[in-house]
Parts: structure tokens; C-alpha cells; sequence
């Protein structure tokens, strides 16, 4: 085995180890760039879902509020405010969704399913969590689940007039929703929680693309690295030993015009050139000392 191929050899097998190593390491800061990035989108729609509600909680609800009791208009509700407009939002843009799911909603659409209901009793099981981020797994691909919880505080006792039971409620909600739905709410109770899903598909995917193009990179300048340090190996040491290898050769088979070896610099080359001449004009030395005393 020569010694270019040993050197390539060691120096391939230190490459695949760091490219490895570097490849582990790049697929975990871009897929956490990845995340992350689903999380503001998040946290976007979460923010206009909430600004929404507000809105209809300040201005809607009280422009409308007369007319209530002739019938129920769910416009001032600021659930179903914000889930209409960021349903028609998801219309443009299917994968993501925005729902203020309840366990024991007033309108049938908004109660949660089984995935939904285990991230409201999360936070009923924990007064301190404020805030729940998950990757769910569906038949498309992985969703970016994130939610807050609707608490009832003593700032929502409001919410109490229309949910604490079928009697104190507005007759047009009863009426428009039925008496057996939405009812029984109480202060301290998590009645259910703003849920935003996004997709991570196209997050993963760019992801994936931005290694691949790292780990492309990464093998073009191995390969120009490769090919500098084959053209030096062989201008400054194989080239150099070879010649130094068969001037020896000649000399060894008793050649008398060998000459001596072109010596330059003062690398270790050089320094074996040098030695080698030395030996070659002691050998010389010796023979014509010889050749004399026959």
C-alpha cells in the first residue's frame, strides 16, 4: 500500500467521522430553527385570534347588546368572532387551524375532540401551566399543537350570567343552543383552551434542503481540499522520495555515474537528499580507495 493511498485512506475516514458528526449537529440546530419558526407562526395566529376577541368583547358586544333579548345574535361572542374570521383565513391556508375547543362548549361545534380534551385536562391538572407546545403525528405529517387555556377568573364572572345555568342564561341562547350544553361553568374551572395547529411539513422540508445544501458544501470543499493535498503529496514528498529511491536503486546495482540528488530547502526532504549524497559520495570514496590498493 503506498503512501498516497494510505494518506487518502486516513484522511477519507477523518472526513466521514467529522461529516458525521457535523451532519448530527446541523440537523438539530435547523430542525430547532424549524420549530421555532412554527412557533411564532403560532403564536401569529394565536395573537390575532385573542385581538379579535377583544375586539368583539369591547365593540361588538355592546352595539348589539339590546337586541339580545329579541333574539341571540352569536356576533357578540367572542369565540365565535375569532374563530369566523380565522376560518376564513383557513381557506387560503388549510393545514393551519385555529379553535377555541371546551369540554362542555354551547355551540356542539366547539366541543373538543380526544387529543383536544387531553391537552384541556393538561391544564386543569396543572393551575400553573399557561401554556402547552406539542408535535402531534396525523396521516399528513406532524402538526405544531400550540394552546392556552380559557381559566374562569374573577374578571370573566360576566361569562357566568349566559353559562352558570339554563335559567340565569338569555332565553334567545337557550333557545337558539338548547338548555343542555354550555352550562355549569364555574370560577377557578378550565372550560376549555385557544388551540392553534401548524403543519411542520414545509418547516422540515426547508430544513432538510438547507443540510443537504450544508452537507454538499461541506463534501465540494473536501473534494478541492483533497485534490491540493494530493498535488503537494506528490510535488513535495512522493515525487521527491522517488527519485531520491531510484538514484539509490542505481547506486545499488553498481552504477558508477550515478549523480547526486538535487538538493533544495530545508525540509526533511532536503535533508534526506542531502544524506543520501553523503552516502553516495562515502560509497564512491570507498570503491576508488579499493580500487587503489588493487
Amino acid at each position: 500500500m503506498g503512501l498516497r493511498l494510505k494518506f487518502n485512506l486516513v484522511l477519507i475516514g477523518a472526513f466521514l467521522v467529522g461529516l458525521a458528526v457535523a451532519g448530527v449537529l446541523a440537523w438539530q440546530i435547523t430542525s430547532e430553527d424549524a420549530r421555532r419558526q412554527m412557533l411564532n407562526e403560532a403564536n401569529l395566529i394565536m395573537g390575532a385570534g385573542t385581538a379579535v376577541r377583544g375586539y368583539t368583547s369591547k365593540e361588538i358586544r355592546p352595539l348589539i347588546g339590546d337586541q339580545m333579548t329579541v333574539r341571540f345574535l352569536p356576533h357578540s361572542v367572542p369565540s365565535w368572532s375569532a374563530q369566523t374570521v380565522l376560518h376564513d383565513l383557513q381557506k387560503n391556508f388549510p393545514d393551519y387551524s385555529y379553535k377555541e375547543a371546551a369540554l362542555n362548549p354551547t355551540n356542539p361545534a366547539d366541543r373538543a375532540t380526544n387529543w383536544e380534551s387531553d391537552v384541556i385536562n393538561a391544564f386543569k391538572n396543572d393551575p400553573k401551566l399557561n401554556e402547552f407546545v406539542g408535535v402531534r403525528d396525523t396521516p399528513t405529517g406532524q402538526f405544531l399543537t400550540f394552546a392556552r387555556p380559557f381559566r374562569l377568573t374573577d374578571k370573566d364572572k360576566a361569562c357566568l350570567a349566559c353559562h352558570s345555568t339554563p335559567a340565569a342564561a338569555p332565553p334567545t341562547m337557550v333557545d337558539l343552543y338548547g338548555p343542555g350544553n354550555g352550562f355549569g361553568w364555574q370560577l377557578g374551572d378550565v372550560i376549555g383552551a385557544q388551540i392553534v395547529s401548524v403543519p411542520m411539513r414545509v418547516a422540515l422540508d426547508r430544513a432538510y434542503h438547507s443540510l443537504l445544501t450544508f452537507m454538499a458544501a461541506l463534501c465540494a470543499v473536501f473534494l478541492v481540499t483533497l485534490v491540493v493535498l494530493n498535488v503537494l503529496l506528490h510535488f513535495f514528498i512522493v515525487k521527491p522520495i522517488q527519485s531520491i529511491t531510484d538514484l539509490a536503486r542505481d547506486v545499488s546495482a553498481g552504477k558508477t555515474d550515478v549523480p547526486e540528488y538535487p538538493v533544495k530547502g530545508k525540509d526533511e526532504i532536503a535533508s534526506l537528499g542531502r544524506s543520501f549524497n553523503l552516502m553516495h559520495r562515502s560509497l564512491q570514496n570507498a570503491i576508488r580507495m579499493l580500487e587503489g590498493n588493487t
